[in-house]
């Protein structure tokens, strides 16, 4: 009984591997449309060296390849390539002239909600309103494509690298991103993975709105006003990342929650390397802040956070948190790192032998009244910080590391993007675009 099943269902996807081919696709027009209107499920079609035209719909299982020689232009119409399909891959293509329109999305490669399993790799998608959309589609993979978005408008107004809706199991690896609004935008999309993306030139890095129970590894943002925007999202995580020379702020949690964020490196902002605004039951550990105007801005009743193994090195702040009680910053008897505490360790067990308080009462009264900086160096001033770090209960309440350790973790920049965090340092292209204010609101708390 078990043979005439088998021989049926062979019967059934014996003409999908019979008439399977790769088919070539001369650059004339309409020669496109021609062969992709013709395709059997399965079929390769390698696009000729040239400029073929688009737009064009894929709605059947093909592979679209490019041979890192041909051109797609959609003629500045929709978008440039449609996908409503599944099992379909474009790869090796050269992809521009999306419309310009914010209301459809106008993009280089959109897929739609009816699409699944899609492969999109080792493409150039250069001058589109949006990179790639990937709009209710299912497991869906972009993988080492070069994205570079428009320049023509402000920043608000232009699209985003890779914008991602609704769309679970969606894996974005290996992507060079630069110019356009945001590199990564996830809004309501849970169960993605993001990983060793570079983004540059842009507003946020990624920009993550509602994306639960997700990944963002291994990432790095140069000389973007954001690195990583991470806002209503619960159990993520966000390990090895780097934000270098971004103006604004390296990394923001905004009503995150239940996040591991480890082993992630800040460097050289301008304002905050870590904005922590309303999250809560977040693991914070092992993470460098350096160089930044505040190592971290901690504020809006954020609540059980576990802060261990990080280095404070260089801020000129290195905490912000106005409050009356204290809040102790280490876990297990494991504190973080501070390059401002003149500490000593007699017993040699990594950790020193006086608890450290990075703010003051003279810091409380100059986040609340700035113009009492200009006595900063009064006798009165240098009186009241003597007297507090002599006779402590006279302390605020606020930040307490009362394991602090003896040495900062090292996270390692490879030269390759160490030359480009020099470049954005030294002239960073936000100075000289048409721009806007595009940080987040909530960075005057």
């Amino acid at each position: 009984m078990l043979r005439p099943v088998l021989m049926i269902l062979a019967m059934i996807f014996l003409p999908l591997q019979l008439f399977a081919a790769t088919r070539s696709v001369p650059a004339t027009d309409g020669a496109l449309l021609s062969a992709i209107a013709g395709a059997s499920p399965g079929d390769v079609l390698l696009l000729q060296p040239g400029r073929h035209q688009g737009p064009v719909l894929l709605d059947k299982p093909i592979t679209v390849d490019g041979g890192n020689a041909a051109v797609l232009d959609g003629n500045e119409t929709g978008s440039v390539i449609t996908i409503t399909g599944s099992d379909i891959t474009i790869r090796g293509l050269e992809i521009v002239g999306s419309g310009s329109s914010h209301e459809t999305i106008d993009s280089g490669i959109q897929l739609q909600r009816e699409a699944a399993r899609i492969l999109i790799e080792n493409n150039r998608i250069i001058g589109n309103l949006y990179g790639i959309d990937i709009h209710g589609a299912k497991n869906t993979t972009v993988r080492t494509n070069t994205i570079v978005g428009r320049r023509d408008h402000r920043m608000n107004s232009r699209g985003n690298g890779i914008y991602v809706w609704n769309a679970p199991g969606t894996l974005v690896a290996d992507n060079d991103i630069r110019y356009g609004r945001d590199g990564i935008f996830v809004n309501t999309s849970n169960r993605g993975i993001f990983r060793d993306n570079l983004m540059r030139d842009l507003r946020f890095a990624v920009h993550y709105m509602y994306a639960h129970d997700s990944e963002i590894s291994g990432n790095v943002s140069v000389g973007n006003h954001l690195g990583f925007a991470l806002m209503y999202s619960n159990r993520i995580t966000v390990r090895n990342n780097m934000s270098l020379a971004d103006r604004d702020q390296g990394l923001m949690l905004n009503y995150t929650n239940n996040a591991d964020l480890v082993g992630n490196l800040v460097r050289g902002t301008g304002d905050k390397c870590l904005f922590i605004y309303n999250a809560h039951r977040n693991l914070i550990g092992d993470n460098r802040f350096e160089g930044c105007g505040i190592g971290i801005h901690f504020t809006a009743g954020s609540e059980k956070n576990a802060l261990t193994g990080n280095a404070f090195v260089g801020n000129q702040t290195q905490v912000k948190y106005v409050g009356t009680r204290d809040v102790e910053w280490s876990f297990d008897s494991r504190g973080n790192f501070w390059s401002d505490h003149p500490a000593f360790d007699l017993d040699g067990n990594g950790i020193a032998d006086s608890r450290f308080r990075p703010n003051d009462l003279m810091d409380h009264i100059l986040w609340s009244q700035p113009a009492a900086g200009m006595l900063l160096g009064s006798p009165a001033v240098q009186l009241i910080r003597w007297s507090q770090a002599h006779f402590p209960a006279t302390l605020p309440g606020g930040v307490l590391d009362s394991f602090p350790l003896m040495e900062p973790i090292e996270i390692a920049v490879p030269e390759t993007i160490t030359s480009l965090e020099k470049v954005a340092r030294a002239n960073p292209v936000w100075l000289r675009e048409r721009t806007e204010n595009v940080s987040d609101p909530l960075a005057s708390h």
